[in-house]
């Protein structure tokens, strides 16, 4: 099933079930007012709201409407937890090796992972506002799984039970902030502004055979400004997959239901499949050029992200976000 929410209802939306095409939703208040409420008895309410999925697509569900994208908040407006990974290694590679310095052997063990911003989420329609565009504004197309409530110390055979949603994340960055705030030695702060959810969420099931060993197998598309910027494989070279990102960050901790683990920046060892971020592609231009060519994203372009299965239908819908310049 497919659940996205409205932006109604308060900060956390209502909760509605889509349609497997995205042409239609229905309420489900009365299972649960708020996707976030709903992964908290996922036993109870998963079962509630794929019979009412079901309704909905044999064109029975009461009160069913017509989808407007434009009426959608992020799926899960606010999240007490979103932890991102670094799971596609050919990008930490490339990237290292541009700046001509060798990838640590722990690297290939242990995942490379960040507390990320989670109090709000921008809409998939909502435009990215930055203050300048000095700071270097990047998209990063990534995956991201939403879980239950995970157990401390759970390992990766006990985490894989507990993805319960899968969709897609625009995980904004400001590029030329990270350098000064990574080399303090505490990590992410500043550089990394709100992100942008995908319309919908979808259960595992509903990626039929592209979901298996807790991977996405499917290329996942982006365009800038209309133009193809890259598709790059999401099954192909990702490290560590989503079961092994959970276990590695419920080492020390449990997670609380609703908590968002991200893939990171989806990137092939095969370049012709273009990038999911511009890092990426100014990496690939220094290592062939010596320098970058790609400038970063400026006020006025347009980024869409989107996946679309094997029959070419869009499985998370779209996030198209235009870059805006803060108002004072």
């Amino acid at each position: 099933m497919k659940l996205g929410s409205l932006k109604e209802g308060g900060r956390d939306g209502t909760l509605v079930v889509v349609s497997r095409d995205l042409g239609r939703a229905v309420r489900a208040g009365a299972i649960a007012p708020t996707l976030q409420r709903a992964l908290e008895d996922w036993a109870e309410s998963a079962p509630a709201l794929q019979a009412l999925a079901e309704r909905l697509e044999r064109g029975e569900a009461d009160g069913a409407f017509a989808l407007d994208v434009e009426a959608l908040a992020s799926p899960l407006p606010r999240a007490y937890e979103f932890v991102d990974g670094s799971a596609y290694l050919p990008h930490v590679e490339r990237v290292r090796r541009a700046r001509g310095a060798e990838v640590p052997e722990s690297f290939y063990t242990d995942p490379l992972m960040y507390q990320a911003t989670s109090a709000g989420f921008l809409a998939p329609r909502e435009p990215v506002r930055v203050t300048s565009e000095d700071y270097g504004i990047d998209l990063e197309a990534e995956i991201v799984v939403v879980t239950d409530d995970v157990p401390m110390a759970a390992g990766p055979a006990q985490a894989a039970g507990h993805v319960k949603l899968v969709g897609l994340v625009n995980d904004v960055s400001l590029r030329n902030l990270i350098p000064a705030e990574l080399a303090k030695g505490f990590g992410f702060l500043q550089s990394k502004p709100r992100s942008a959810l995908s319309p919908v969420l979808v259960t595992p099931d509903e990626l039929g055979e592209a979901w298996r060993d807790s991977k996405v197998h499917l290329p996942l598309t982006t365009h800038v400004n209309g133009e193809w910027f890259g598709a790059p494989d999401a099954g192909v070279d990702m490290q560590f997959d989503f079961a092994q990102l959970i276990a590695h960050a419920a080492r020390t901790r449990p997670l609380s239901a609703g908590t968002l683990v991200g893939s990171g920046t989806i990137a092939n060892q095969d370049t012709s499949k273009g990038a999911s971020c511009f890092a990426e592609k100014r990496t690939v231009e220094t290592l062939e050029h010596g320098a970058p060519r790609t400038p970063f994203l400026a006020f006025g372009d347009v980024v869409r992200i989107e996946m679309l299965d094997a029959q070419g239908r869009s499985v998370f819908g779209a996030i198209e976000q235009r870059i805006e310049r803060q108002a004072d």
